[in-house]
């Protein structure tokens, strides 16, 4: 878990609110990216703008492959890192839906970094399965979300014992378990066949960006996910909370909204956190 922050990172440009005030190194969090390795082969979910310390806490200092869920920009903003001016990396594997592909097609410096043979691009579609080493597979799956830019897709990685979730924006519970004909979370994860699920946790409630429209931001608010999710109770795959706007309580061990999800049986995920597939 290379990083659980929204894509603003914590502390956020221009906050001065106590969230982000004089925060320690150990409170700091980095825009969400997930890195998968086989021991062999090392693959990354998300390109960040904190690159760098992302690979420092990852322990690589080169990878093989790097996947994007959509366009916004904290999940993207990093990839000018691997052209020219700094990694200077070669025929790296790029997967990308289709909608995401012609968004880098249009974005001048991104078509400039595939004519220079920095990436080579991969299109991936719903439910297709993604090889990435002998051992580990992913699965794109389309959820609904702000598709201003290109559409979003979680992924399902799968090792040769088990499988996480990696979902870190959706609009709603409602129309993603539509989308995927589902009666409950539980029953969507069951179906996924999934043994660890990485899930939006963007804010805690509805009300938390005060002074701002959150309907232009929709995200499902923890609180929700917990009133339906109830107590994780035995069989359960273990879900983790991840991208948290610099906003959310749960940021803060002492917080009600902690001691809530502590009660409930599930977890916030740790910037650093392994998880053995």
């Amino acid at each position: 878990m290379l990083g659980i922050a929204q894509d603003g990172g914590r502390p956020q440009a221009g906050c001065t609110r106590p969230c982000c005030a004089d925060l320690s190194a150990d409170e700091a969090a980095y825009p969400v990216a997930l890195g998968i390795t086989d021991g062999e082969h090392h693959h990354l979910i998300e390109a960040t703008r904190f690159l760098s310390q992302q690979l420092s806490i990852w322990g690589q200092s080169s990878i093989d492959s790097v996947l994007l869920t959509h366009a916004h920009f904290g999940h993207v903003d990093g990839l000018g890192l691997f052209g020219r001016e700094t990694m200077n990396a070669r025929g790296l594997s790029l997967h990308v839906s289709s909608e995401m592909e012609h968004l880098i097609d249009r974005t001048p410096q991104w078509a400039l970094m595939i004519d220079q043979g920095v990436f080579e691009p991969h299109t991936f579609h719903d439910r297709d399965e993604i090889q990435l080493s002998p051992n580990v597979t992913v699965q794109p799956i389309r959820v609904p979300h702000r598709d201003e830019l290109s559409d979003m897709h979680a992924f399902v990685v799968r090792g040769p014992n088990r499988a996480l979730l990696f979902l870190p924006d959706h609009d709603t519970w409602e129309e993603t378990l539509a989308r995927h004909n589902a009666s409950s979370i539980r029953s969507w994860l069951t179906s996924l066949k999934v043994d660890i699920a990485l899930v939006d946790g963007t804010f805690w409630s509805s009300d938390e960006l005060a002074g701002r429209n959150q309907d232009k931001v929709p995200h499902p608010p923890v609180s929700q996910t917990l009133e339906m999710l109830g107590e994780r109770t035995e069989g359960d795959p273990a879900l983790y909370f991840i991208h948290l706007n610099h906003t959310n309580p749960l940021y803060d061990s002492n917080s009600e909204a902690s001691a809530e999800l502590s009660r409930s049986g599930w977890s916030v995920a740790v910037q650093g956190q392994r998880f053995a597939l």
